[in-house]
């Protein structure tokens, strides 16, 4: 589905806060409980201040932000002011459109927004989103960062393929696309579930992303098709690091973890909690602050 300049049948409001980098990903997530588009920019060069914010109906989903933004505050240790401002529909359609050009990541992926006219570079694999839903659209670091390992491990042509916390599901389709396996795409929100839905079938890979709502390990469906040689959770650094167990239980011997969702900075609590569990890095990639880590699990 693509946006055109319509005018909205209800008012609309711009919600946004000003956060540090570490706190980005967990404001982002409380602002897309009830927003349809969120945008993330930065406020300076030195990357110490970003500004993330949505659109969204006014009046509408106010208990279900309040606490999203309750929760975003404990687990980031960051209490952020939200602030509003009324929002001229075809404004923000237009605004949209320019926050959100064509993101070149890695040397194999490109991500896209429907309201591009121009032709796709048919030397990389398109992933399209629409700018009216682009939460995740592959600007952010962590995102890009794990679009890099997954081209650096996928010589290893991994079979079972798990996204942990798929977002708009850029990762579940870039690495379908990219080795022609299913992928099993799971999140706690039901907006990014439905909005992972429809980007495969968008991009035309319904037939291998599978997407389901659930919480974490305990998600049926992933304990269904488990164990996994890849698996993706590009979250934030403290739930990585309380589900570093049941990662190593779950990823089969040789198996790769792309984790991602953390700055450079937790990198080393983040690793700590996984060594105890016998996996060992391969590789530390950065995309300015932010960091992703590629992990394997021993054989034997």
């Amino acid at each position: 589905m693509s946006l055109s300049p319509r005018r909205h049948a209800t008012e609309l409001e711009t919600i946004s806060v000003t956060v540090p980098p570490e706190a980005v990903e967990a404001y982002e997530s409380a602002l897309a409980t009830v927003c349809a588009t969120i945008g993330i920019f930065e406020l300076d060069d030195s990357q110490t201040l970003w500004r993330v914010e949505g659109v969204k109906d006014t009046g509408n989903g106010e208990d279900e932000l309040r606490a999203a933004l309750i929760l975003a505050a404990l687990t980031s240790g960051v209490d952020a002011e939200l602030e509003r401002s009324h929002t001229e529909a075809e404004g923000w359609l237009a605004r949209t459109y320019e926050s959100f050009p064509e993101q070149l990541a890695g040397k194999r992926f490109a991500i896209r927004g429907t309201h591009l006219e121009d032709a796709p570079s048919p030397q990389r694999i398109t992933i399209t989103l629409d700018a009216g839903v682009a939460f995740g659209s592959g600007e952010h670091g962590s995102t890009r960062g794990c679009l890099r390992a997954l081209e650096m491990v996928a010589y290893r042509r991994p079979q079972r393929i798990l996204d942990l916390g798929c977002g708009s599901g850029i990762l579940a389709m870039a690495a379908a696309a990219l080795l022609h396996k299913p992928v099993l795409a799971t999140d706690i929100d039901p907006w990014s579930v439905r909005v992972t839905k429809r980007n495969a079938a968008m991009n035309g890979l319904a037939n291998l992303v599978d997407c389901h709502l659930g919480n974490g390990w305990a998600t049926p469906a992933i304990r269904h098709h488990a164990p996994y040689d890849l698996v993706f959770a590009n979250i934030l650094a403290r739930p990585l690091c309380s589900m570093a167990a049941d990662l190593a239980l779950n990823l089969l011997p040789g198996g790769t973890a792309i984790l991602a969702g953390l700055l450079n900075t937790q990198v080393r609590m983040v690793l700590a909690a996984h060594r105890r569990h016998r996996l060992v890095l391969e590789r530390h990639l950065r995309e300015g602050d932010w960091g992703t880590l590629i992990l394997r699990k021993p054989h034997g």
